[in-house]
């Protein structure tokens, strides 16, 4: 499992088969349901660059490396508010956002997306600012999450029984959330 922040994707070049530099990425776009990436939102390559009137779809992406994401040519790209009209995008950003278990325990603050590179771009979990209930207050965790996620208002929403899968390291998440979502398609048991 080649897992990944969401934060080392910012500025990730965007560059075609042929090597042709194309953007950069500036934002993730979340998918309105399920732990899926809809796209990117680009801004021209450079220090002072502007943000880009078009963007990336996750549809239109070749490959996630390293150190770009690869697409075909230019035509894959879509306008920007196709991909996440204001209001959306708005309501997809869930860094800083408050993660609670499904019985109302406050685990903290995102302050990160974790991400796993494969066939698609998966949200495996969240690295929280951990609250005080977790015993590791002010530390930063891993937290798994299920291949569904529930979204109230300005809150996450996971499962209860998540915490027993808590991780301080990336190296180690992913079996964490393997071991996680085993549980839970287990039945609970």
């Amino acid at each position: 499992m080649l897992l990944l922040r969401a934060s080392e994707l910012t500025g990730r070049p965007v560059v075609t088969l042929g090597g042709e530099l194309l953007a950069e990425i500036k934002d993730i776009v979340f998918g309105r349901t399920g732990g899926r990436i809809a796209g990117f939102t680009l801004r021209n390559p450079g220090l002072f660059s502007r943000a880009r009137k078009d963007s990336l779809p996750w549809s239109g992406v070749h490959s996630v490396g390293r150190d770009a994401v690869m697409v075909s040519d230019e035509t894959v790209l879509i306008p920007a508010k196709e991909l996440a009209p204001r209001k959306q995008a708005r309501k997809a950003d869930v860094l800083a956002d408050r993660v609670l278990t499904d019985n109302g325990r406050d685990l903290g603050r995102v302050v990160d997306v974790v991400l796993h590179s494969g066939i698609s771009l998966d949200v495996v979990g969240y690295e929280v600012q951990a609250s005080e209930a977790l015993g590791t207050a002010g530390r930063r965790v891993l937290i798994p999450l299920p291949d569904t996620v529930a979204v109230s208002g300005e809150n996450l929403i996971v499962p209860s029984a998540a915490t027993e899968f808590i991780s301080e390291d990336l190296a180690g998440f992913g079996a964490a959330v393997g071991a996680f979502r085993s549980w839970l398609r287990r039945g609970s048991s």
